[in-house]
């Protein structure tokens, strides 16, 4: 049972028992011993953050995994060489015209729950089972996005495979995350054995910006599991955020690795012609040689020419677009050592590469019937994977100013099935639906024409093209000069088309990577070297705790009053550690003391909330929800007796570090100057 902490202003022991209440806590309130049991032991309610030297963990080599929607990957690079990223090896199987050095996020367990593959091969493998043995195959893809859909996620949530049957979550991302570290560390062994001895690996997780603190904590349990890191060496492990990894990664760049999507003058050719960025900095270049410092910088920092001719405060955009979602966040660049500064809490939505997959299934259910399409998915499974590769190789391919038709093959199973399951063939749903843009081809395929297929792409690009247009209209973001296009969907030629044709009148240069799919995945290598790189960063939502406060007659609502031992106190108080929108730099912490209300207390919970809004007054008020709990455990009590410390004002100083990609969090027993063990946990519901 946990006691309310000692005020310690007021030489007050408060008693958390209900029955000692005469006032009870407000209908609807959380319980007062539960969420608000707590009272500053110095309140203060905008304490200044203080600076804390970050702690550097040793490592030799740097493995980042880009655990993608679609597809996955990972490289590394050595502490004694951080600058060569070396890829993985390509990989087995694989689709013609296709890049290898990602494997689709395709995870086969066998009909025990065993691991059996991952990525083409097993993907290759589920799809060459028999139609009636599949069914008690587990195949998992695309279930990425589970994580960041689910509303209340939990260590408990679960995800559903093909054939319907379902299994925790996280079990299957550990599945997956061990099947990369087990192929990573045999090419680190081939390459250089003693490079692993124990601790010598420092692991990078690369997730949306936009990720809550639940789904990034359960990365973080997921690789825990798989035995990337263990709980005691957490710091060898880091959360990178995609748009992060990629603008780290696109400061490295020269001018002749970026593409510019900008239209050429009148009768040079189309947009869809891409060209490398050159002359329109060349003489932005030729001033920065002039200058000996510039000069100098540019050498010693590694940065590419494109940042060297950035001015200090120049600001820019980096738009992820992925398989499942689009990512965006705002720099700014500080000089002389070319940090970043996030300038708006990273925003974005589920406008990923799968939902023109989605639109693609609704358009199948519109010729077939949802029924049919269902059951198809159903009885099928591997035959509607197939159906699926089907359509990703020629979704590649689709651009604005193609002319000639697309065709996809349907598997023979699809074309019997629905002839057994309607009682005529295809080409007869065909003539019948009201699809009008895609046709039965004489070689037994669906013909769609190019109408048709950027008509599936339309409602994602028009959603993330809608993001970048909400978020340059921002006050805090005035000025931006360049837009990084980045992430798997970025490689499309119907999202370059439209996102030059919209922003492009607005004086905003797009800019694409040539190795636009890898961004991510190198960025991520050189954020594992050098996480200090981005300095500042906006929190993204207001946190704080509950505490019980002095009541105030005029500023507390009564119905908060809370009467106890003839003391009159303020319940369900939001005591704010930092705000949404804030900007924390790298290092800084915020620092609160609390007291353990009785001798011999081994516990003391601390509940963390949070919001949208920066005013919550109380815990209580809309919009506030509980996300988490601060766990000290106490070393058993008795002070020692020389430090004159009396153990019932025992004061545990907990600090939380907002600046990082995760909360972090710190706890010391002042009474003893020993540490104490604290977690946030996102995860209790």
């Amino acid at each position: 049972m946990l006691t309310v902490p000692e005020m310690g202003l007021q030489g007050l022991y408060i008693s958390s028992s209900p029955e000692r209440s005469p006032v009870p806590s407000p209908p609807g309130s959380p319980r007062t011993q539960e969420s608000c049991g707590i009272a500053p032991l110095t309140p203060s309610q905008s304490p200044k953050p203080e600076a804390r030297a970050l702690q550097q963990a040793s490592f030799s080599v740097v493995v980042a995994i880009d655990f993608g929607t679609t597809s996955s990957g990972y490289a590394f690079s050595f502490a004694s060489d951080p600058e060569a990223i070396h890829m993985m090896r390509k990989w087995e199987g694989g689709d013609p015209g296709v890049a290898h050095q990602k494997t689709p996020t395709c995870l086969l367990l066998t009909p025990e729950g065993i691991f059996h593959s991952f990525g083409y091969t097993a993907r290759d493998y589920y799809h060459d089972l028999d139609p009636e043995e599949a069914r008690d195959w587990l195949y998992f893809e695309k279930f990425k996005m589970k994580i960041h859909s689910a509303t209340d996620l939990t260590l408990k949530t679960q995800l559903e495979a093909v054939n319907g049957k379902k299994m925790l979550a996280l079990e299957v991302f550990a599945h997956a995350l061990r099947f990369f570290k087990e192929h990573a560390l045999q090419e680190l062994r081939e390459q250089s054995e003693c490079m692993l001895e124990k601790g010598a690996v420092r692991w990078v997780l690369t997730v949306p910006a936009i990720w809550k603190q639940p789904a990034k904590q359960f990365m973080r349990e997921a690789a825990y599991l798989a035995g990337l890191v263990s709980r005691e060496d957490a710091e060898k492990l880091l959360i990178a955020l995609e748009p992060e990894a990629a603008s780290v990664y696109c400061r490295k760049l020269r001018l002749h690795q970026l593409m510019d999507l900008s239209s050429r003058t009148a009768g040079r050719g189309r947009l869809g012609e891409r060209r490398s960025i050159d002359s329109s900095f060349r003489h932005a270049r030729e001033q920065l040689r002039r200058s000996r410092h510039s000069r100098t910088f540019l050498v010693e920092s590694g940065v590419g020419e494109l940042w060297a001719e950035m001015q200090e405060g120049d600001r820019y955009m980096v738009a992820d677009c992925g398989g499942g979602t689009v990512d965006l966040t705002v720099h700014q660049l500080e000089q002389p050592h070319g940090t970043l500064k996030e300038l708006y809490k990273a925003s974005g939505g589920p406008y990923g590469a799968v939902g023109v997959d989605l639109a693609f299934e609704q358009l199948l259910c519109r010729i077939f019937g949802e029924d049919f399409i269902a059951k198809f998915k159903r009885q099928r499974p591997a035959a509607w994977v197939d159906l699926t590769i089907a359509f990703e190789a020629r979704k590649r391919t689709a651009g604005p100013h193609r002319a000639g038709a697309l065709n996809i093959s349907l598997p023979f199973s699809f074309i019997d099935f629905y002839r057994k399951q309607r009682g005529h063939n295809v080409e007869t749903a065909l003539r019948r639906s009201s699809v009008n843009l895609v046709k039965w081809s004489s070689q037994g395929m669906l013909r769609m024409s190019c109408e048709a297929m950027n008509e599936l792409f339309q409602p994602t690009v028009s959603g993330i093209i809608q993001h970048i247009e909400m978020l340059l209209a921002k006050p805090e973001v005035q000025g931006v000069k360049l837009l990084f296009l980045v992430g798997g969907f970025a490689e499309s030629a119907v999202l370059q088309h439209a996102v030059q044709e919209a922003l492009g009148t607005r004086g905003l240069r797009v800019v694409v990577p040539h190795d636009v799919g890898l961004t991510i995945l190198k960025g991520a290598v050189l954020f594992g070297q050098a996480p200090g790189v981005v300095r500042v960063r906006r929190s993204p939502l207001t946190y704080g705790v509950g505490v019980l406060n002095r009541f105030v007659p005029g500023h507390h609502p009564p119905e908060k009053l809370l009467v106890r031992d003839g003391r009159r106190w303020c319940t369900d108080v939001f005591e704010r550690f930092v705000a949404a929108e804030q900007s924390v730099a790298l290092g800084e912490e915020v620092r609160r003391s609390y007291c353990p209300a009785r001798p011999g207390q081994r516990r003391v919970l601390i509940n963390l909330y949070c919001c949208a809004a920066e005013d919550a007054r109380f815990i209580t008020d809309p919009g506030v929800r509980k996300c988490g709990a601060l766990s000290l455990e106490l070393e058993p009590e008795g002070c020692p007796e020389n430090t004159g410390t009396s153990p019932s004002r025992r004061e545990i100083r907990a600090a939380m570090q907002f600046g990082d990609t995760e909360i972090k969090v710190t706890a010391v027993d002042v009474s003893t100057n020993r540490s104490v063990r604290a977690a946030i946990d996102f995860l209790s519901n």
